[in-house]
């Protein structure tokens, strides 16, 4: 079922590299065009309070207009021990109002992070449209000090960059802001800084042992963060780097680098903001593939093997579920299909297997206000289970590439996009080890019919049918292309699809189940 690739730079620019050939000469160079340039080095403490007086009043201003649009704000803030980072991040939570602003670190997460596959945490602490998050060192924390620590291949170092870049992209394509902050010190600066810190009593727990084992190793470190900052640089996600050996010029360049960036964000400038079409990509292609076609919809089972076959699958499954729990293994089932096809049907065979501790169900219908103030994605982010629970998507982010693009409630641009959007996100998903299946039920448009009849002449089931089921029937052609296009572009060996010939009900639901437990008996 491997099918063809859409185009991965649609809705893209290319991205400038950034000049760090290593971070104490771009510093240097850095401090002479700004810091010395506006003069924030070397003021008496009165024209520095009122430097920062007029910078605040204007950060605020900026705060004010961002509310009004639509772009969420991220300011990461990293660098290295001893620059200054937590005092940064106190001050920013000072001059802006902390009403519409939260701060998070990682580094004592609650089992609910750690139980989940990894980018879950930084996802959940998504700030809203015309909000703004700190993240104290956000998703460079883990290669940083991970590879300072265990000295890992550059290969693995690389592959983690990618990632984050990866996520950068899709977030930033959607509109958000990501205004990333290196605080350097060099090695002399930073141990004069520690020393500064353990001569003072009402600092010394500043100055931890940690830190002077990092100091230890600042050329290493230094290393990895050239390389951190090299490939994670981009014009609409870069890099500022703060020199931090002189406390009040920091803090002046943050405040008013920072300034700037929230005016253009509340903008919608071009400097922070990805165009919407992007006039040099390749056109999107539809697929060839007919996925559906294939589907034999003449497979059927009598009452007596559907009794049979059923009580068997059932009895398996419920023994594999346990089995992935004690291990620890996560279970992600989405469930598509056309109106009528029968995936409640489906999931009610399926969870009468399941211990109802193990398992949620989602049934999945428009955004809410509140969702529709974050990514599409953010809300199914949200909603993964735990290590060794099952999450069943009654309908799901796939509702991107299908009703948003036949509706219109996503921009072309948006709805091409979302394919290798969602490829990322359930390569995360399924890289922790967590079982993904996909499920589209296929039926006859003329079985689609007779079932759409059978409910509104059976008063317990006339509520399942709806004005728009009649509606999006008659969008059939429409909507096969687009499942068609779905199944080509995001299938994949961890990640796969399997349609079930949904004709016959009873042959639906057990197919489903034994689908299901094969993948879960080469999982545990």
């Amino acid at each position: 079922m491997k099918g063809d690739s859409p185009t991965r730079t649609n809705g893209r620019t290319p991205e400038a590299p950034c000049v760090l050939t290593d971070v104490d000469s771009h510093v240097s160079k850095f401090s002479a065009s700004l810091a010395t340039k506006e003069n924030y080095e070397g003021l008496s403490e009165k024209k520095y309070e009122k430097k920062l007086n007029k910078l605040r009043a204007e950060l605020m201003k900026a705060q004010l207009a961002l509310q009004q649009a639509t772009s969420p704000v991220v300011i990461i803030i990293a660098g290295v021990v001893g620059a200054g980072k937590g005092e940064a991040i106190a001050l920013l939570n000072e001059w802006l109002d902390a009403r519409n602003l939260s701060t998070h670190s990682f580094w004592n997460l609650p089992n609910e992070a750690l139980r989940r596959p990894h980018f879950w945490r930084y996802w959940t602490a998504l700030p809203r449209r015309g909000k703004i998050a700190i993240w104290f060192n956000g998703w460079y924390e883990a290669p940083l000090l991970n590879n300072l620590r265990e000295r890992h291949p550059a290969p693995e170092l690389n592959q983690q960059l990618k990632d984050i870049c990866r996520q950068e992209t899709t977030l930033v394509q959607d509109g958000a802001v990501i205004l990333k902050f290196w605080f350097h010190l060099s090695k002399s600066e930073q141990e004069e800084r520690l020393h500064s810190l353990y001569r003072r009593p009402q600092m010394h727990w500043r100055a931890m042992n940690d830190d002077w084992k990092r100091h230890s190793l600042y050329e290493r470190f230094q290393s990895i963060a050239t390389s951190v900052l090299n490939q994670t640089h981009g014009d609409n996600r870069p890099w500022l780097i703060v020199p931090s050996a002189d406390r009040q010029a920091r803090n002046l360049i943050l405040a008013s680098q920072l300034g700037k960036m929230l005016n253009r964000a509340a903008q919608s400038s071009n400097d922070v903001r990805l165009p919407e079409k992007n006039p040099s990509a390749s056109p999107y292609r539809p697929t060839t593939k007919r996925a559906l076609d294939n589907v034999d919809l003449s497979q059927a089972l009598s009452s007596k093997e559907y009794e049979s076959q059923l009580i068997q699958a059932q009895s398996r499954l419920h023994h594999l579920f346990w089995s992935a729990y004690k291990k620890k293994i996560s279970t992600v089932l989405v469930f598509e299909g056309w109106d009528a096809a029968g995936k409640g049907g489906a999931i009610r065979r399926l969870t009468a297997a399941i211990d109802p501790r193990l398992f949620r169900i989602l049934q999945i219908g428009p955004p809410t206000i509140e969702e529709h103030a974050y990514h599409y994605l953010w809300r199914f982010w949200r909603d993964l289970p735990r290590d060794g629970q099952i999450t069943i998507f009654d309908r799901s982010w796939y509702g991107r590439v299908l009703v948003e693009r036949i509706e219109d409630f996503a921009t072309r641009s948006e709805w091409q996009r979302a394919y290798e959007e969602i490829n990322e996100f359930e390569r995360e998903i399924t890289r922790n080890g967590t079982v993904l299946l996909k499920f589209w039920i296929h039926i006859s448009k003329e079985k689609q019919l007779a079932r759409f009849q059978n409910r509104e002449q059976t008063p317990h089931k006339k509520h399942k049918i709806t004005k728009e089921d009649w509606r999006n029937r008659d969008r059939w052609t429409k909507y096969e292309q687009a499942v068609n296009d779905m199944v080509a572009y995001t299938h994949s060996p961890t990640a796969p699809w399997k349609l079930i010939a949904g004709n016959d009900k009873r042959f639906a639901r057990v197919q489903t189940l034994l689908t299901i437990s094969e993948r879960l008996e080469s999982a545990v």
